[in-house]
């Protein structure tokens, strides 16, 4: 049997579908580096916020992104991200932040910026990264592509148990509408938006639970190490 190669591996889809559990457990099992792109656009959202920089002003946020640090720092339960040095991992999982990150990645000078940083990041291979154009922008060559997506509605019901809101109608009333405008923002923005790529294998996890995914995906990954 020849020796399995290190991959980089995509897995691009909307909010909720479950990239960031699979692509981390998958890190985990396979001794790969997880890069989450996500957490990048929220850690320079969270700095946009502590400098009163506005979500819509494109130049300020480059500028903003060009003189900060963002680290992921890979852990048994995901990534640590700092900021600056700073610890943020928490941080950047709540709604404002949420909704930052959203609207700071919509500008193309921001995105570009990002791109580079990510794409240094995984040059040497022994990745997996999740986001919404990893398959399209960030790793068009990348090994494996996946498009992981579900059903809106089931997205946005992952995403209340996430946030413990199901016995709050009014909170797990904003999280659908949340989803509902980061859907509309990442398919029709001018810089990348949320497409499959042209040689990506679109799961669809509406029916399916984390560990019928992951055979999957393993069984893919499997094929491709040895090719």
């Amino acid at each position: 049997m020849s020796e399995l190669r290190k991959l980089v591996i995509a897995i691009d889809g909307p909010a909720g579908a479950g990239k960031s559990t699979i692509a981390s457990r998958l890190a985990r099992k396979l001794g790969y580096v997880n890069l989450e792109s996500g957490a990048m656009y929220r850690a320079l959202a969270l700095k946009a916020i502590e400098n009163d920089v506005s979500f819509d002003d494109s130049a300020s946020l480059l500028r903003l992104a060009e003189s900060s640090r963002i680290e992921l720092q890979p852990q048994i339960d995901g990534n640590r991200v700092l900021l600056d040095g700073q610890n943020v991992s928490r941080r950047i999982r709540e709604r404002d932040v949420t909704e930052g990150a959203s609207r700071v990645s919509v500008h193309p000078p921001v995105r570009e910026w990002m791109v580079a940083r990510q794409r240094e990041m995984g040059v040497n291979g022994g990745v997996i990264m999740e986001g919404r154009d990893i398959g399209t922008a960030v790793f068009p060559d990348a090994d494996l592509k996946i498009f992981l997506d579900a059903d809106p509605t089931v997205r946005a019901e992952r995403r209340i148990e996430q946030n413990a809101a199901k016995n709050d109608e009014a909170a797990a009333k904003a999280l659908r509408e949340d989803l509902l405008r980061r859907d509309q923002r990442d398919t029709t923005r001018t810089a990348s938006p949320l497409v499959p790529a042209a040689d990506a294998i679109v799961l669809d996890s509406s029916k399916l639970g984390i560990e019928e995914v992951l055979t999957r995906i393993e069984q893919l990954i499997a094929e491709r190490s040895k090719a």
